[in-house]
């Protein structure tokens, strides 16, 4: 059965559990401690050197990055394709999103950090970069329901969940009523689960 090294409070490790759970992939999840910073610790380290969460394990492959495992996922566990087809312009499509989820987001994460646990980091700039991916985010949804494809693909679950713990951050999306509106589509989802600061659909 894969294992997956766990967070409740992260949102990279809710893009795993939500995805296996729309899948309806069963797993082992081990809690690490992030608070506590389990994760910078020795034994932590000797899986993961970079020292993040989440770490994927199924059989003999262990993975880090959650847009990575999300692939892995899609490709190993998602038969019908719908997910991450396999097609080079769909998956070129898919993957700048990707991309977008483990980056310039991270601001929303970021801001999060600084609200909830204290981090030492540049609220103002992080907030600049969240409103600038948000903003961009806002105007591509103007005529989409989903990112890409016109159906929920890896690219919304990768974006989604940073995006919808901004107010976490102190980032207002009432200006946003585009992404507003897809992160209520995404609660919508058949297997959605929720996440602290991330409620089911009311």
């Amino acid at each position: 059965m894969p294992k997956l090294y766990d967070c409740d409070i992260s949102g990279s490790c809710y893009k795993i559990r939500l995805f296996l759970n729309i899948l309806g992939v069963d797993y082992d999840a081990v809690k690490v401690d992030f608070v506590n910073k389990e994760h910078k610790n020795p034994s932590y380290l000797a899986l993961n050197p970079f020292g993040e969460i989440p770490i994927f394990e199924d059989g003999d492959l262990r993975l880090r990055d959650a847009q990575a495992i999300l692939i892995y996922i899609a490709g190993k566990y998602d038969p019908s394709g719908l997910w991450f087809p396999k097609d080079a312009k769909a998956q070129g499509q898919i993957a700048q999103w990707l991309s977008t989820g483990g980056g310039e987001i991270m601001n929303a994460a970021g801001a999060r950090l600084v609200k909830v646990l204290n981090y030492p980091m540049d609220l103002e700039k992080l907030h600049a970069g969240a409103n600038r991916v948000f903003k961009i985010m806002d105007d591509h949804l103007a005529n989409r329901q989903f990112l890409e494809l016109g159906r929920p693909t890896i690219a919304d679950i990768a974006c989604f969940p940073y995006t919808a713990l901004a107010g976490e951050g102190g980032i207002d999306l009432s200006p946003y009523k585009n992404v507003v509106a897809w992160i209520e589509r995404m609660k919508h989802i058949e297997g959605f689960v929720p996440m602290p600061g991330i409620p089911s659909a009311a």
